[in-house]
């Protein structure tokens, strides 16, 4: 089959690969239709990403179509899917927990393992979703979008509550898409006056360029007090240790992104706060269902998150050239 390798960092090549096994007990074969480029793709071709080795068949946005099932597999062939990335153990403490998003073994497609910017991956069927009437080509957004579902869960913020969200990518999006849902006040900010352009026109009025007056202007916006819950999706250490400053006293910091880099913060400004700092990672079945649940509910703007979409042929040229010039771009589909 056809998969786009990521050899080494700056260097993408589309090749020919080894079909997968016949799937194992309680596993099965999806034939993939729709892959989402997400930030992490761009990071481990730019060879930013600290959870990696090379060479990596990336890609975790996934949907497409069951095409053989294992002994055990209750989904039958020809059922179409969303794929829940993050293949978990199912016995560590994360898993014991109910948390199989940060599994201490855990193994996520396009990561630590091969993933789908290919033609078929196996899978266990637990990670398989029926797309409940979706699309395939809307399905393959469900992922990403969870990503900020489970954020604003995890952050616990009462409607009418103030949130920031600190980076508007498609990540930074969809939690601010998440956290209205939830009944926030939501203010973003980004160093892109074009991304912020867009959000506006997705209903979202309260947008700060980010640069040196971005703070006061900030805090300005809450009469000082800081903001209830920040979300920082920036993937930029500078970013996440500037917005330790605008949390309210009594409130919440959820880091939803990663970085290589050792995080530092004053700890007086830390602690006068009795501030709830949280990592958020990954995201769990529940997420993907209210993900779903809001996109039958046409309440997520797909038109305007999906702005390029592209082949497996043409990614080869397309996501290098988007890694570098992202004009326009808020998320960009391969078609296979």
């Amino acid at each position: 089959m056809r998969a786009l390798v990521c050899e080494a960092p700056g260097r993408l090549v589309l090749t020919s690969v080894a079909d997968p096994d016949a799937p194992a007990p309680g596993w099965a074969s999806v034939d993939l239709r729709h892959i989402g480029i997400c930030g992490t793709d761009y990071h481990i071709y730019e060879g930013k990403h600290p959870f990696l080795a090379y060479p990596r068949v990336m890609g975790h946005e996934l949907s497409g179509v069951v095409s053989a099932v294992g002994e055990g597999v209750t989904l039958a062939v020809g059922t179409p899917v969303i794929v829940n990335p993050y293949v978990s153990c199912g016995h560590c403490v994360g898993c014991r927990r109910g948390k199989p998003n940060c599994c201490t073994e855990i193994a996520v497609l396009g990561v630590h393992r091969d993933g789908g910017m290919c033609e078929r991956v196996n899978l266990p069927e637990g990670n398989l979703y029926p797309t409940g009437g979706l699309t395939l080509a809307d399905a393959a957004a469900v992922e990403f979008l969870a990503i900020g579902a489970h954020a604003v869960r995890r952050a616990a913020a009462g409607a009418g509550e103030r949130a920031l969200v600190v980076g508007v990518g498609p990540i930074g999006l969809g939690t601010a898409l998440f956290a209205r849902l939830a009944g926030l006040e939501v203010t973003l900010c980004d160093a892109s006056a074009e991304r912020l352009e867009s959000a506006r026109q997705m209903g979202f009025e309260r947008t700060i360029v980010a640069g040196p007056e971005s703070a006061e202007a900030l805090m300005h916006q809450t009469g000082g007090d800081g903001f209830d819950v920040v979300f920082d999706a920036t993937g930029v250490a500078a970013s996440i240790e500037a917005g330790f400053t605008l949390v309210a006293h009594g409130g919440t910091y959820v880091l939803v992104s990663v970085v290589k880099d050792t995080i530092s913060f004053a700890d007086p400004e830390f602690h006068k706060r009795e501030m709830t700092l949280m990592g958020s990672r990954n995201a769990t079945r529940v997420d993907f269902d209210c993900v779903m649940a809001a996109m039958r509910d046409g309440l997520i703007p797909l038109g305007a998150i999906v702005t390029h979409r592209t082949t497996l042929e043409a990614a080869v040229q397309d996501l290098p050239r988007w890694a570098k010039t992202k004009a326009g771009l808020i998320k960009a589909v391969i078609e296979v």
